[in-house]
């Protein structure tokens, strides 16, 4: 969300909404029931626009529509050439949910974040898939990937308004930093956003990297 990555202060409405406008609390309820098994891999370029579409419906549904920003990263087809956007789909193939990370030697997608720090942006679950897990799995999928390409941790930034999204990554272990708290541009703290951060495991099996059944 820093102004190298094409966002101005204009588009920080927009950014308000990273990392929580999929996440209510029915995700606590599926993740815990593990309900169904999910498969979590790289996004296809064939997949771009029903990704922007699967956002766009996530955080409408639970914060309201709002006019499209500025901001190129909110389409998936440029978030994927510098970061890397993963998918959850279902057994059957179907769409679940996405999240866009920092890539292992790339930049990061937020201006204070640390060299080893892995960030994260848009994850989004698909309204007609809430109440199975899918945001829980993409979280923990995050720390997976931060772990086998050596970062330290996994930093997340959320509006304060997204209670529900705070509870999913406090029940998955992530600690408020409110020393970290804001979005920063261009050096500027522009608006307030709140910090969450997860230290990676130590150790991560090499054999899970890539596409997962979970």
């Amino acid at each position: 969300m820093s102004g190298r990555h094409g966002i101005s202060a204009a588009d920080a409405a927009d950014a308000a909404g990273e990392a929580g406008g999929a996440t209510p609390d029915a995700e606590l309820s599926g993740a815990a029931a593990g309900r169904e098994a999910l498969t979590i891999r790289r996004a296809r370029a064939t997949e771009y626009a029903a990704i922007d579409l699967l956002v766009t419906e996530a955080y409408a549904h639970d914060y309201g529509t709002r006019e499209p920003g500025g901001d190129p990263l909110h389409q998936s087809a440029v978030r994927d050439r510098d970061f890397e956007v993963w998918i959850a789909e279902s057994a059957e193939g179907e769409l679940l949910g996405t999240v866009t990370l920092r890539k292992a030697g790339g930049p990061p997608l937020h201006e204070d974040i640390a060299d080893n720090e892995l960030d994260l942006r848009l994850l989004g679950v698909s309204p007609g898939a809430r109440r199975r897990g899918v945001g829980a799995a993409l979280m923990r999928h995050a720390r997976l990937v931060a772990a086998q390409n050596g970062f330290g941790a996994v930093v997340l930034k959320t509006a304060p308004n997204m209670a529900g999204a705070h509870r999913l990554y406090e029940s998955l272990g992530f600690d408020r930093a409110p020393e970290r708290d804001g979005l920063w541009i261009g050096g500027k703290r522009i608006i307030d956003l709140y910090s969450y951060v997860l230290p990676t495991a130590e150790a991560v099996p090499p054999a899970t990297a890539g596409a997962r059944r979970l």
